[in-house]
């Protein structure tokens, strides 16, 4: 039951940093409302844009686990550790590609192209599958949720599982690893996969969670994601300091550390 505790850690994290937090869920939750204004009479390509958008909540909650990380040690959370996540975290690295920080840029890159992925899968089922054109949500509801006929909506949701189930493995501690130490790409989704292995009945309530969690976002006309994703985000940090020992590998520089000759904390 520990996911519980992670969510509790999580919502009191939320609070602790407050309003630079929320901006965080309101900001996911413009982008959400974006897709379904641009496809909202495309539900067909809005599906699985929704879906492949939330494939990469991991790297956009990246500020997310670093706030969490300065509470942790007792700093600052401020837009301050907001502007160092986004624009500062390769300034003494820039002409590598490989065992360092790009890796957060190539593992983001790969979630871009597994949702990618997704989107144009899921947009070819409905669209070749379905018996009516789908265009909007009450289409969907009709024709492919609720249809009398047909097994559509059972093979979406088992293609979903199958292509999410190794992103949750691949992902689940990665982005927090990454991070927090200077780890490999290689190093932080093979430690991502023997979390979940090694733990599987917490990690598989921790997916319930996260994705009945995310429906109650999107149910909510997704205002609730404002809220939703923060905590989340939050609680994925302590799921990862509970999970794995990274002690053997070095720290990445603090926030608010101050840079010594050559550029290293």
């Amino acid at each position: 039951m520990q996911p519980l505790a992670w969510l509790a850690l999580g919502w009191r994290d939320m609070a602790r940093a407050g309003s630079i937090s929320f901006a965080h869920g309101l900001a996911i939750t413009l982008v959400g409302a974006a897709i379904v204004a641009v496809a909202y009479n495309r539900f067909w390509l809005l599906a699985g844009a929704l879906s492949g958008f939330l494939v990469v909540a991991p790297v956009l909650a990246t500020s997310l686990y670093a706030l969490s990380r300065a509470l942790e040690q007792r700093e600052p959370a401020d837009t301050a550790v907001v502007l160092k996540t986004w624009l500062n975290w390769q300034h003494s690295h820039v002409h590598k590609w490989g065992n360092d920080y790009w890796c957060m840029v190539q593992f983001g890159a790969l979630l871009a192209l597994a949702a990618t992925g997704w989107v144009v899968t899921s947009a070819a089922l409905i669209t070749l599958l379905a018996p009516v054109p789908i265009e909007t949500p009450r289409d969907f509801l009709l024709h492919v949720v609720l249809a009398d006929e047909g097994w559509l909506f059972e093979l979406w949701l088992a293609l979903g599982s199958l292509m999410a189930a190794p992103i949750f493995l691949s992902s689940v501690v990665a982005m927090p690893l990454l991070l927090d130490r200077r780890a490999s790409l290689r190093q932080a989704i093979l430690t991502s996969w023997l979390a979940v292995l090694a733990n599987p009945l917490p990690m598989a309530l921790w997916a319930a969670l996260i994705l009945g969690f995310t429906l109650l976002g999107l149910g909510s006309l997704l205002l609730g994601m404002i809220a939703v994703m923060p905590m989340l985000g939050h609680a994925s940090w302590h799921a990862y300091r509970d999970l794995v020992d990274a002690s053997s590998l070095p720290l990445r520089e603090s926030v608010h550390a101050t840079p010594t000759q050559g550029g290293r904390p």
